[in-house]
């Protein structure tokens, strides 16, 4: 097995986001906008999804989240892409600014065909956004279906973006806030959950967002010494048709580490496994981690945040 030094456990730490941001809500209110705005990342990217304009598979992008001690609330939070430097210097004032969280946002399908994608995406979420667009009558059939899912999971920290309010007037978004207060206060998130008025073409109240991302949505307890436990919400086959056996690559999957930590080198066992070819049931895969990475930076060791492992298969 190999082991990480340090100084890569200390860059783990920095590049590798503390808690999953779940984009939920109806479809065309914005939620793809919102994490573009935020992270610099568009999630839709297969050619479906670039064709009809909506999110079809979940999409992954991370940001980090900086405060300016030097301007005033809340102009003095900014996000960027998780790739930019631990410091950067405020757009206002130019003072380096300091690193305030790591997130990661899970962007959710909001048709009524891919709800069991957004159910699978809501096994890692510790947060969620719910985009509610302001132009339109509230709340949208996928608006409840999304609420009904994290009020069964007991998921408490709930944001509310009420988008596009450039679109209406303002007696218009004050009558759907009032709606949406009450509809909330039904919810396992209670009846005090923020609502933000956003427009995420504009970036209008983004710094906002990132000051409730930052100050108020609690990091998840780390267990990393307890046993590995990953949850797996996709998998990719990374080789082209017609490559030779012996260069075949091993497969890719993605999800969040749950519990312990995850090291380059580990043998780790993916359940259930394959579907046996005699007998019914499953066989479990054993597998070897080979690479770890996370919005393209190589890491060394995966803890509580979202990743991607890439394993080779180990035949028998």
């Amino acid at each position: 097995m190999e082991v990480a030094n340090e100084n890569e456990n200390e860059n783990d730490k920095y590049n590798q986001a503390t808690v999953n941001i779940g984009m939920i809500g109806h479809v065309a209110h914005g939620k793809s906008t919102v994490v573009k705005c935020l992270s610099g990342v568009h999630t839709v990217r297969f050619k479906k999804e670039m064709e009809r304009n909506i999110t079809i598979k979940l999409g992954y992008a991370n940001a980090k989240i900086f405060r300016c001690t030097r301007c005033p609330r809340p102009a003095c939070f900014q996000s960027s892409g998780s790739g930019a430097p631990n410091c950067i210097p405020c757009k206002h004032c130019g003072q380096p600014m300091e690193l305030r969280r790591h997130v990661s946002f899970v962007d959710c399908p909001g048709h009524e065909s891919f709800m069991a994608t957004m159910l699978n995406g809501a096994t890692v979420m510790n947060a969620a956004i719910l985009l509610i667009a302001a132009n339109e009558e509230c709340p949208q059939p996928q608006t409840l279906e999304h609420l009904a899912a994290i009020d069964k999971m007991g998921l408490e920290y709930v944001i509310v973006l009420q988008n596009k309010v450039d679109l209406v007037t303002p007696s218009v978004a004050r009558q759907q806030r009032d709606t949406i207060a009450k509809l909330m206060a039904d919810t396992s998130a209670g009846g005090n959950v923020p609502i933000i008025p956003v427009s995420a073409q504009s970036g209008l109240n983004m710094d906002v967002l990132c000051e409730y991302l930052s100050e108020r949505v609690p990091k998840p307890v780390r267990q990393t010494e307890a046993s590995l436990r990953m949850t797996i919400v996709r998998s990719f086959d990374i080789n082209k048709p017609g490559t030779e056996w012996q260069r075949l690559s091993g497969g890719v999957v993605g999800g969040t580490v749950m519990r312990g930590t995850l090291r380059l080198g580990q043998n780790v066992c993916i359940l259930p496994g394959m579907l046996a070819e005699e007998g019914g049931g499953h066989v479990p895969i054993k597998s070897r981690v080979i690479s770890l990475c996370t919005e393209g930076i190589s890491l060394s060791t995966g803890i509580r945040s979202q990743s991607r492992s890439r394993s080779n298969r180990t035949l028998s």
